[in-house]
């Protein structure tokens, strides 16, 4: 029988594996240049992290999360989300000391792992990209996590995206709003989904995230949460929109949006991508908001907290169809061709000089036949050639030719000790 790889994985091959890095490198400057440094937590937590931050009724915990028990009978859980690690790090490593500058801000770049039905831009292993800030209570510090979502998407090239943005408001708000939905759907509990009824006992506020045809007729008449906003919220959630007027971010209150995680609290908002080359109705790439509250559920100090993921195969995909030059092959700077004796050393060491300088540079490790070597500099995309022969090497001298239109300049051997002089002289 042949091994073949789990069904809701791929493998991310050489050509594809470049446009992953150049988008992940994208982000990682960009978070940098905000002051964000990276963490890494482990892919595998104790079962409890999970069901502490994602709640025992959201999807995740109830239906997706791959979890086992390991040799040691501990319940073990592979992440579906980069926050609980983060925050569960957050605590165990009192990242909320007096010596730590507030807010404390990190991205991570992560493979996370649920199990549901396979679909594009959808796997079983996917890859976030997250931030998280600890520390500040501020509506500055929502403008700054959306501004920052919304910037990166414009710096990798996302077209048609458009900002959704909602509140949950503080606790008293979450409880009023949680006991209209109750006395909302309690009169329809027969003839709502399976799901939906254990979510009414638990948390209603599930409901409204259900996909159940059963559950769709309710949603548009059930209450909105922005009719128990009390004055403090209004005031909080129309300073944040304003301001992110005045950045010229604009936005639509969206009073569907509840996000599908239940640690949510205040803001939350998503960024939807409409593209009908991908999705019949605008489709969400990018999702957030303010928990102000899972640090302490972590045995942690009161701590306000904000930030947001990005599903990096969706996205992807995204990219490829608005932004498909990022997955041009870039191919490589210098191809070194050799013939005659002595010259395959010297095509080694100006391949290893060359890549010292920063450039990227391959020779023929088969040593085949000239002609061959430049068939294959042809195939691996070089833009330069140089050529090595026994006379050349006799001579100190070597040639270079630009494959794109032929020209070619000769070259002392140490000339190729200050190579990108050399260049801008090649590229003039």
């Amino acid at each position: 029988m042949r091994v073949q790889r789990p069904k809701g994985t791929v493998d991310i091959l050489p050509g594809v594996s470049d446009s992953w890095e150049k988008v992940e490198q994208t982000a990682r400057d960009f978070f940098k240049r905000a002051n964000y440094r990276e963490i890494r937590t482990p892919m595998f937590e104790n079962y409890e992290v999970f069901v502490r931050s994602s709640g025992e009724t959201s999807d995740i915990v109830e239906k997706e999360m791959y979890d086992f028990f390991d040799k040691g009978k501990r319940h073990i859980a592979l992440r579906p989300e980069g926050t609980a690690g983060v925050v569960r790090a957050y605590v165990e490593n009192k990242l909320y000391g007096p010596d730590i500058v507030k807010p404390f801000n990190v991205f991570y770049i992560d493979p996370t792992f649920r199990y549901e039905r396979p679909q594009a831009g959808r796997q079983r292993q996917f890859h976030q990209i997250g931030v998280e800030s600890f520390g500040s209570s501020s509506p500055l510090a929502d403008v700054e996590t959306i501004m920052m979502g919304h910037d990166l998407l414009a710096e990798l090239g996302v077209k048609n995206y458009e900002l959704h943005i909602n509140t949950l408001g503080n606790s008293q708000v979450r409880q009023d709003y949680h006991d209209a939905l109750v006395n909302y759907f309690t009169p329809l509990k027969d003839q709502l989904s399976e799901d939906s009824q254990r979510r009414l006992e638990m948390n209603p506020l599930r409901i409204l995230d259900s996909k159940a045809e059963e559950d769709q007729q309710f949603l548009p008449n059930a209450p909105k949460i922005r009719e128990y906003l009390d004055e403090e919220t209004k005031v909080n959630f129309e300073l944040i929109t304003n301001t992110l007027t005045q950045l010229g971010i604009d936005y639509v209150v969206d009073d569907d949006l509840v996000r599908g995680l239940d640690y949510y609290t205040g803001i939350i908002f998503e960024f939807m991508v409409d593209d009908k080359n991908l999705w019949e109705s605008a489709t969400t790439i990018l999702g957030g908001g303010r928990y102000d509250h899972l640090v302490e559920e972590f045995d942690g100090p009161e701590t306000p907290a904000v930030g947001f993921g990005i599903g990096e195969e969706r996205l992807m995909l995204v990219l490829k169809e608005q932004n498909s030059d990022l997955f041009t092959d870039q191919g490589i700077d210098f191809f070194i061709t050799n013939i005659g004796e002595g010259t395959d050393l010297k095509a080694v060491e100006i391949a290893r000089s060359l890549r010292a300088q920063g450039f990227k540079a391959q020779y023929d490790v088969d040593q085949k036949k000239l002609k061959a070597q430049f068939r294959k500099a042809d195939r691996v995309n070089a833009k330069y050639v140089i050529t090595l022969g026994a006379k050349e090497l006799e001579n100190g001298q070597l040639n270079i030719k630009r494959l794109s239109d032929g020209q070619t300049i000769d070259l002392s051997l140490e000339d190729l000790n200050d190579m990108k002089n050399i260049m801008k002289k090649l590229e003039d």
